[in-house]
This record gives structure tokens, sequence and C-alpha cells, in this order.
């Protein structure tokens, strides 16, 4: 059986507007053990936030979105952690992975336009001490993203839920 903070997290995942006494239904537990273990999480840095996932091509928002794969010389004693948090504490960058293969880091970035992402590239990115080579492959379209698919109706694999 799943532990209660197990479950919480895929629900959360899921559709993170579940109020707590939805959350105590699906999994079987009080609204006050569900409540503590949120809170817990969030103190402990489990969870981290809650976001909605947004579909920006339904917006008026213009905006020009990239993963980048950056191939960087390790730190001695440092690794690639000192690079990847000179890297990630730029506006620009959203997200920042460390990868096996045949690059180092894999940034997904976003820029209002293509010229201000070409700048960032440029100028930030390229020119860092350890950075060796940078691939830039823009995005021309989202599918699916954080398990959401952006096309079509998904159908809804919520349990109902019956008092």
């Amino acid at each position: 059986m799943q532990s209660l903070q197990m479950q919480l997290l895929h629900l959360l995942q899921e559709d993170c507007r579940l109020t707590l006494e939805q959350l105590a239904t699906m999994t079987g537990s009080s609204v006050e053990a569900v409540g503590s273990m949120i809170d817990e999480m969030e103190r402990t840095g489990v969870i981290l936030r809650y976001a909605p996932v947004i579909n920006w091509d339904k917006t008026a928002r213009e905006r020009v979105e990239a993963m980048i794969e950056v191939r960087v010389t390790p730190q001695r004693d440092q690794g690639f952690d000192a690079i990847a948090r000179r890297i990630y504490r730029f506006d620009e960058v959203k997200s920042v992975y460390l990868m096996s293969g045949a690059y180092d880091l894999l940034l997904l970035v976003e820029a209002h336009t293509l010229k201000e992402l070409a700048y960032f590239v440029s100028t930030k990115l390229s020119t860092l001490e350890h950075v060796t080579g940078t691939a830039t492959h823009f995005v021309l379209k989202r599918y699916k993203s954080d398990g959401v698919i952006f096309e079509g109706k998904e159908d809804d694999k919520r349990l109902v839920v019956t008092a």
C-alpha cells in the first residue's frame, strides 16, 4: 500500500487545486492527517510550489523557447555544480539538468524575442568560463508537458468520489 505522502504527491501533481477534504476522501485519511502531511512536505522542501500547466500558445503572450545543450569542463572539487549554479541564476533559464551522453547540461530557456535569446546565448552563456560549447534547439510546438496533453481532449482519470 502506498504511503499517505506518496498518495498526496501523486494527487497534487495531477491537480493542485484539490481541497484538503477532497484529498482526505481520496486517500481514506482524516483532513487533519492530510493537512499535517502537506505542511510537513512544504516545510521540508518536498513540495516547492503549486503551479498550473499553461498552454501559452493560446494566449497573447509572445515568447521564444529553446533547449540548449551545454558542454562544460567540470571544476575541481565542485564538479558540475558550480557552473550549473551560475547558469541557473540567469532570468532566461527556466530549467537546468545534468545529463549523461554527448553534452553535460540541458537548459530550458525563454526570451521575448529570437534576438533576445540569441543575445543570451552569445553574450551570457557562451562566454562563461568552463563552457566549451552549446547547441540550441528552438521549441516549435508543445504537444505534452508535465503529463498534460495540449492537443485534443484527454479523458478525466480522477476517481468519482461520492459522499
